[in-house]
């Protein structure tokens, strides 16, 4: 098998959605812990793309982490429970979860020293009289007149010379993407597949190399298929976005919230425009719906056709819209 060539866009663009990636303007994604696998297993986690065949996709544990650790309510550990057990059950209450102590929560994990969005409010600011300032959020939120800001776009270069489109939301949108965030990982960690790496609990992109690894060093491998979706954050569907969602989430109101992120539009140089299709990088609640979407169009569909039609072992490993799959002796239908 012949060496591929690098690509620089790739080497730098999974550390640049979680690290810092331009001297003020940062991506307000969390940075998630690695957790321990969870060797009792998953039916979505699949032998043989890991670090050991008894670990090879880790699960985050039982102990219901938020994205940097801290653990959740006992109502989110029943949703994570009722997501587990019952895989067809759809949420249609899930935004009392939402309380003044997660907002605090949320309010904590953010980055502390990132430009402030189109609000000028930078988290020093918010922090002084923060229990006034949550509880009224709090209530803005739930009694439906909380208000998403646009995003302040900007613009960081690229190993190629091009340029990336950066979302920076306003802080009262970070604290809520990150509330809603925490909720819905309680479903979505027990759908997602074992060969999904981008911005969950517990991985990193350490962990996908490591399955890519594996799967190279363990198997007779013929080739690799090495793909990247185009634009896949700019060019996401809302429409079908949201019809994805309702497969498991049915509160309106959550619902509700989503898509007023996503039609807030940008700013940039003083002028707004509508957003239509994508989801802003740097949004704190866009990586989860980034997973949500391929879940649906790619993960199940690349699972079905391995089960169904390819011949052969093929091994998938997917970080967010970038993805590898390794494919062994047998031919492909």
């Amino acid at each position: 098998m012949s060496e591929r060539p690098q690509r620089p866009d790739r080497e730098a663009k999974a550390p640049g959605r979680t690290a810092s990636v331009h001297v003020s303007e940062e991506s307000d994604h969390v940075i998630v812990p690695r957790n321990p696998s969870n060797k009792d297993g998953h039916p979505s986690a699949e032998r043989g793309e890991g670090s050991a065949w008894t670990k090879e996709n880790a699960r985050p544990s039982r102990m219901h982490p938020t994205q940097r650790g801290a653990r959740v309510s006992q109502g989110l550990a029943r949703v994570r429970k009722a997501a587990r057990e019952r895989r067809q059950e759809q949420f249609t209450a899930l935004l009392h979860h939402l309380t003044v102590d997660l907002l605090r929560d949320s309010f904590y994990e953010l980055k502390r020293h990132v430009a402030p969005g189109v609000d000028g409010v930078t988290w020093q600011a918010y922090e002084t009289g923060l229990d006034d300032r949550l509880a009224d959020l709090h209530r803005r939120v739930h009694r439906g007149s909380y208000r998403a800001q646009p995003s302040r776009r900007v613009y960081i270069p690229k190993p190629d010379g091009r340029q990336r489109p950066l979302g920076i939301a306003a802080l009262e949108d970070k604290i809520v993407q990150q509330a809603v965030v925490t909720i819905l990982t309680q479903i979505y960690e027990e759908d997602f597949r074992g060969f999904s790496y981008g911005f969950r609990p517990g991985r990193s992109p350490h962990q996908a190399l490591d399955a890519l690894s594996v799967a190279l060093t363990r198997k007779r491998v013929n080739y690799v298929l090495d793909c990247d979706i185009r634009g896949f954050f700019d060019t996401l569907s809302h429409e079908w976005l949201v019809k994805f969602l309702q497969h498991r989430v049915a509160d309106p109101r959550v619902l509700g919230l989503i898509q007023k992120w996503l039609r807030a539009g940008v700013s940039g140089e003083g002028q707004w425009s509508e957003t239509t299709v994508g989801v802003p990088q740097g949004a704190v609640v866009s990586p989860l719906l980034a997973n949500v979407y391929l879940h649906y169009v790619f993960d199940l569909w690349v699972e079905a056709w391995r089960k169904r039609v390819a011949q052969g072992d093929m091994v998938v490993v997917r970080f967010a819209d970038d993805c590898a799959k390794p494919k062994t002796a047998g031919l492909v239908g």
